[in-house]
């Protein structure tokens, strides 16, 4: 597959907040060129009514699916960011419309039907397109990205947790883990429901996923299948009153009694070289730990540790922006990869201190 020298892109379902995002990022790309950014109920007006931060930075307007569809200018890559089963359901016209395809819904990123079905409750409606996606995590997948004609994008919270418990995992020192994970309103993109209103969901802590959370079947697929060794996995999920932002926190009891010397050579070697995670464990500082506040609008995942006294329970964070490193920023790292292009390109923005 032959990468032109800027790719043509297009961006399905733009006025949500991971659309948003990805303009955002695509605009200041120095190999890409925005040709479309599509929707039914907002056609033909100013992209930069849903998305005001662009203002003077574009003059697209939103434009209809269908006649994207049937316009014969070359696509070299199209940004699916519809509602769920919406991509499942139109896969076939837009692979055959673009020559790489990165999904940013739910539905290509679980390789297994009977997994697919035992968490979002209903049979995959395209079963024989899962295995034709890879899945956009590229700290567990960056070789398969590389050169993908389709990618699945990520879940916001099953990166969180993945990029807590990678290294340990695949040290296979993880016997049993409880993982809590606290969350912004920007989850619930960008038209509310009566859960998520504002004069509901503002000053809230709750706990709307104890048990049963869609993306622990995505931290089952990275780090089980692949690690080849299961372990004990419980999840719980809690709305805070932030507007970006993961954090998971993980309770780790594991197989073998370790001290902290040995939880940084694991943590260091498996991150030493990912330009987008960083280790973040410090002495001293108002952010000695993750946090994700300081990482809005940034691709960056911090990743921390704590070791309890007696050496037999390991306290694993993660924070991330999830539109960026658990959306937006995360395909556009997949894009980079899927064309051999420098993995950083277009996403090393360090974030904004104080926000």
């Amino acid at each position: 597959m032959t990468t032109p020298e800027r790719l043509t892109a297009a961006i399905i379902g733009g006025t949500g907040y991971t659309g948003g995002e990805l303009l955002r990022l695509l605009l200041d790309h120095p190999r890409a060129d925005v040709a479309a950014i599509t929707s039914r109920s907002a056609l033909g007006k100013p992209i930069t009514l849903w998305h005001p931060n662009l203002r003077g930075r574009t003059a697209l307007k939103f434009t209809d699916p269908g006649e994207l569809l049937a316009a014969d200018t070359p696509l070299d890559i199209a940004f699916l960011c519809m509602p769920h089963g919406e991509s499942s359901a139109q896969i076939d016209r837009w692979a055959d419309r673009a020559t790489r395809l990165i999904d940013l819904s739910a539905d290509f990123r679980l390789r297994d039907p009977a997994r697919y079905e035992r968490h979002y409750g209903a049979a995959h409606p395209a079963p024989a397109w899962l295995d034709r996606f890879t899945y956009g995590l590229p700290e567990t997948n960056r070789e398969a990205i590389r050169g993908a004609a389709h990618v699945s994008g990520v879940g916001c919270n099953a990166t969180a947790m993945n990029l807590a418990l990678l290294p340990l995992a695949r040290a296979q020192l993880i016997d049993r883990v409880v993982v809590e994970v606290k969350v912004g309103s920007s989850e619930g993109g960008a038209t509310h429901s009566p859960a998520t209103h504002h004069p509901v969901r503002t000053g809230v802590v709750r706990s709307f996923a104890p048990t049963g959370h869609r993306h622990q079947a995505e931290v089952e697929q990275e780090l089980f299948d692949r690690n080849g060794a299961p372990f004990e996995l419980h999840v719980s999920a809690t709305a805070i009153d932030m507007v970006r932002g993961v954090l998971a926190t993980a309770h780790i009891f594991p197989k073998r009694t370790v001290d902290e010397r040995e939880l940084w050579a694991i943590f260091r070697e498996t991150y030493a070289d990912e330009p987008f995670v960083r280790i973040v464990k410090d002495r001293a500082g108002q952010y000695r730990l993750p946090e994700p506040k300081i990482l809005a609008g940034t691709n960056y995942a911090d990743v921390g540790f704590a070791l309890d006294s007696a050496g037999n329970r390991i306290v694993a964070i993660s924070a991330i922006d999830n539109l960026m490193k658990g959306a937006a920023g995360s395909a556009v790292q997949c894009m980079n990869l899927m064309c051999g292009f420098d993995e950083t390109e277009g996403l090393t923005f360090p974030g904004l201190h104080p926000i």
